[in-house]
């Protein structure tokens, strides 16, 4: 088998949708490792999630040819892998690297210096036919030179003590992890690993690097995404991946579905109270019961009388569609942006299933592993804003639904109870439709119902 035979390249596939390109968040791979057939080799973020990407291919991984941070479109070429490497042969690339370390001469002026490899494009085959690397590895036919390493008394550092040293203290990162660590000005031997391997992420530079500069404050958890730097005149964040998804599909609805919002402000007290009184059943002991499970259980018995909330505007077939199963998205603001998860037939679900794909929702979502298919479907969305202490907001329908309730912070108000002034647990609900297929009476109806259903949860024995 010729070498053009044994290297194998990866394009970067369509995970789902026919979604157009991706971002490579992270490498989990290096140049020179083994690869087994569905091994993970890359994380990657679409417009809609962060995935682990497999790889289809058995072998050593001969280049990778995406720096983490590059959005690329599906189908470009993204890694080379040695399908069939030799009995104890090793890439080009790692003999350069171990023939650099293990002794090889450095120039007068004492600096590092790498050939390029043959003037090739990243991604093609050279003239000495090896494929040419990326700007920051070392390429299939690089030589390297690196400078003596001193000790602390000026003395060079044996070849053997070098990587005896890097054994016992180096901290385990993928080359591009080391190059962002550097650029960002990390000491990686500071940085705390949050994979279970033990090696460190690019998440966990990031949170390292906006952790030194907010000084005492913590870094959100998950990963910086923007953070206020007082050394700094302004910050751009690029738009891509979930955030830019998220801002399309708003748009797109704002300016096509015409929306109406409604407010409804409701004494909850009994609510809480049974909420009190639920968490102390045993089937309530392994999950967190919170107001949100109680909306998305009121919601799911409000659709029976008032079907049109669950139902989507089909303009092209000239056709409202009405939904037959209530599969409810949850808004979750996520580091990577919005996110809207669904939790499929919770009409199907008493409270306490409610309360447990909530929890295990919230999980997913803080840890970025949300899937696609966890994305898609939604008949009908929540947005819990009172965890943000804000009383209210006017939502904006998600594309492919035709409305969404926003839940209010709950908190002790003045009420009116009996013709007395007592004090009350007291929350704001605002429901966004669309007017084209929810005329102002159903809409009505439907918030008149949540919010009865939350003020006396004894009805739902009624619905």
């Amino acid at each position: 088998m010729t070498t053009t035979e044994r290297l194998q390249t990866f394009a970067m596939p369509d995970v789902g949708e026919g979604l157009t390109e991706a971002e490579v968040l992270e490498w989990r791979v290096a140049v020179g490792d083994t690869l087994t057939v569905n091994q993970v080799i890359a994380e990657i973020e679409t417009a809609k999630a962060a995935v682990e990407l497999p790889s289809p291919f058995a072998g050593r991984v001969q280049a990778l040819l995406v720096e983490p941070g590059v959005t690329v479109r599906v189908g470009t070429p993204i890694i080379t892998v040695d399908t069939q490497p030799g009995a104890g042969e090793l890439p080009a690339a790692v003999h350069a690297v171990q023939s650099a370390s293990a002794g090889a001469s450095t120039p007068a002026n004492g600096t590092a210096v790498a050939d390029g490899g043959a003037g090739a494009k990243i991604g093609e085959v050279s003239a000495d036919g090896r494929i040419a690397t990326l700007v920051g590895y070392v390429s299939a036919g690089a030589s390297s030179v690196r400078r003596p390493r001193r000790g602390a008394a000026g003395a060079p550092v044996s070849a053997p003590e070098v990587a005896a040293t890097r054994q016992v203290h180096a901290p385990l990162a993928t080359p591009p992890v080391r190059k962002l660590a550097k650029e960002l000005g990390i000491d990686l031997a500071a940085v705390t690993a949050t994979r279970p391997d033990g090696v460190i992420s690019r998440v966990d530079v990031e949170n390292a690097s906006a952790a030194d500069h907010l000084g005492d404050h913590a870094a959100p958890p998950g990963g910086a995404v923007a953070q206020y730097d007082p050394r700094a005149r302004e910050l751009r964040v690029p738009i891509r991946g979930v955030r830019k998804a998220t801002a399309a599909a708003m748009v797109a609805s704002a300016f096509t579905a015409p929306h109406v919002t409604e407010f409804l402000t409701i004494d909850v007290t009994p609510m809480m109270e049974l909420r009190d009184r639920m968490r102390r059943r045993p089937e309530f002991a392994d999950v967190k019961l919170t107001p949100l499970a109680f909306v998305a259980r009121a919601v799911c018995l409000a659709v029976r009388r008032t079907p049109e909330l669950n139902a989507v505007f089909d303009e092209p077939a000239g056709e409202i569609v009405i939904k037959q199963y209530v599969h409810i998205g949850i808004a979750a603001a996520t580091p990577r942006g919005l996110v809207v998860p669904v939790i499929r037939d919770a009409d199907a679900l008493d409270l306490a299933g409610v309360a447990h794909a909530l929890t295990e929702l919230a999980a997913t979502a803080r840890a970025g592993r949300t899937s696609l298919a966890a994305m898609t479907g939604g008949t009908f969305s929540i947005t819990n804003v009172g965890v943000f202490g804000v009383d209210t907001g006017t939502p904006i329908i998600n594309p492919g639904e035709s409305a969404i309730l926003a839940l209010g912070s709950i908190k002790d108000a003045p009420w009116v109870l009996d013709g007395e002034l007592a004090v009350r647990k007291v929350c704001q609900l605002a429901l966004s439709f669309d007017h084209r297929v929810v005329d102002g009476q159903q809409g009505s109806q439907f918030l008149s119902d949540v919010g009865a259903l939350l003020a006396d949860p004894g009805l739902a024995l009624a619905f």
